[in-house]
């Protein structure tokens, strides 16, 4: 798989990125095997950036991937690891505690150091705030990766979910640069296109980290879940073009769906999300899938709904 340069920084990684959301999940009757074929494929298949977060199968899908790192050796040293933190579930740290998220600096580094150990390695490749805190106080998080980075714990980072205002808000305080925004892009969402977050990605050099960019599977071979906000998106008129186009280019609609979000001038780096083998795989051959302009456009209009104006 080619590669790409992420952000401003000096990390480079394929153009896909695999992301472990799914890796521990506990409805496979072998979590633990299930999710080391997951990320053994991708391995294979090309991916080098992981992504994570703590809430992921709540911290099991970390300790899933450190696993797989203690038995491939040499894994670590051919890979970038992201992981993400900010969103408290309720009940915790007492009982009446509400869903909400949390940038207080010492959070931010508890739960840095938390991840650490369930992935078993001294360093997070990219770390990244996970929903915007509506308490955000910049200064504070930029302390808190002031801290992280000068005790070699973290070595980039970024936001994810950010608004434009509230990542120009948050680098106004930060020493460093951030590198990513992980937003949900897709032919199903449009949204990134729409309210100047990629635009602002690509005057600042931020890399959108695209989630969910065959919409929960809607875009693919068909969705196993999806979330409450993916419910009402209408895909019927993107699958027949998207069918039609791989038809023509003699490749599948998931190839075709994640070219679409690459052709894009700001590097979008689709995250890949299925546990499949075979998928994993398959998703893979849209590096190797240049659209013309003329066919990106005609995916728009169909995703749209309607002509341009």
């Amino acid at each position: 798989m080619k590669t790409i340069a992420i952000g401003s920084g000096a990390l480079t990684a394929s153009r896909l990125a695999y992301g472990c959301w799914r890796i521990a999940d506990a409805t496979n009757s072998d979590p633990l095997a299930a999710g080391r074929r997951a990320v053994l494929a991708a391995v294979e298949a090309g991916y080098t950036l992981f992504d994570h977060a703590d809430i992921y199968c709540d911290g099991e899908g970390e300790r899933t991937f450190g696993a797989v790192l203690k038995e491939v050796p040499g894994l670590r040293a051919r890979i970038l690891i992201a992981s993400k933190c900010g969103i408290r579930k309720p009940g915790e740290p007492t009982p009446h505690a509400p869903y909400r998220y949390d940038f207080s600096a010492d959070y931010i580094v508890r739960s840095c150091e938390a991840s650490l150990q369930r992935l078993g390695v001294e360093t997070i490749d990219i770390y990244q705030l996970h929903r915007p805190d509506y308490l955000m106080n910049p200064d504070e998080v930029a302390g808190a990766f002031t801290r992280l980075k000068a005790a070699g714990k973290v070595r980039e980072f970024g936001v994810s979910n950010f608004r434009p205002s509230q990542v120009i808000a948050l680098q106004s305080a930060c020493p460093m640069r951030l590198i990513v925004n992980q937003i949900e892009i897709s032919l199903a969402n449009l949204t990134a296109f729409e309210d100047g977050t990629l635009d602002h990605c690509l005057a600042e050099r931020l890399t959108p980290m695209a989630w969910s960019p065959l919409a929960g599977g809607l875009l693919a071979s068909g969705a196993r879940r999806i979330l409450p906000s993916q419910e009402n998106y209408q895909t019927q008129p993107i699958l027949a073009d998207l069918d039609t186009l791989a038809q023509q280019r003699g490749t599948t609609r998931t190839a075709v769906a994640l070219a679409w979000l690459l052709r894009h001038p700001a590097r979008i780096m689709p995250i890949v999300g299925s546990t499949d083998p075979a998928n994993i795989r398959a998703c893979a051959t849209a590096d190797s899938l240049d659209l013309t302009r003329e066919e990106w456009y005609r995916l728009l209009e169909a995703a749209r709904g309607q002509r341009l104006p």
